[in-house]
């Protein structure tokens, strides 16, 4: 994937990560433990410790080899969130996964849905995706009002598919190809109905 340039839309911006951005991370998961649990993936066994420095290095790493693109959600100038692209596949299949989070303190402000667009928009423009897909557990409503402002569409259930807040968890499957859009991602939540 080519270099990730920053995208801003109005006090939204989404840039790379770097690897300083481990004590920001740091903070706000650890400021937001309780809220954050339930819908962070966790390691089976370990119970919660925070090693921001390895998690900005392995996702680093994975956008290195074209595996992955980490990026940090900031608004107004602060960061408030990540969003990550992973399991990144060229060739016959062309695909990828989204995942995010974002601080208690900048939810509601479609922070997450306008950061999602733009990465789609990038990812089926300059990085060249046919298809995008984002999985997010049944019970996480904040989520499915953003895919649901985007229009993708659902595919299905995997069942016990990521180790989050101790358990295997379902997932709920949404998905969107590039043939499926007409225009832009980010005019759709621009369009999108409030909530």
């Amino acid at each position: 994937m080519q270099r990730f340039l920053p995208l801003t839309h109005g006090s939204i911006t989404l840039r790379g990560l770097k690897k300083k951005d481990h004590r920001v991370l740091r903070e706000l998961l650890l400021a937001d433990r309780a809220w954050l649990s339930p819908w962070e993936a966790s390691t089976p066994g370990i119970r919660y410790p925070i090693d921001t420095k390895w998690m900005v290095k392995s996702l680093l790493d994975q956008a290195k080899r074209g595996t992955g693109l980490a990026l940090v959600m900031e608004f107004n100038g602060e960061v408030v969130g990540q969003l990550n692209v992973a399991n990144i596949l060229y060739g016959s299949v062309s695909s990828g996964t989204i995942g995010y989070w974002i601080a208690r303190k900048a939810a509601g402000n479609s922070i997450v849905p306008i950061s999602v667009a733009m990465t789609i928009d990038y990812l089926m423009s300059d990085g060249g995706l046919h298809r995008v897909e984002i999985d997010i557990r049944p019970e996480n409503e904040a989520s499915l009002r953003v895919v649901e402002k985007l229009g993708l569409r659902e595919e299905g259930l995997k069942q016990r598919y990521i180790h989050i807040d101790g358990a295997w968890r379902d997932h709920r499957i949404f998905a969107i190809t590039s043939e499926e859009i007409s225009g832009s991602m980010l005019s759709r939540v621009r369009n999108a109905k409030p909530q």
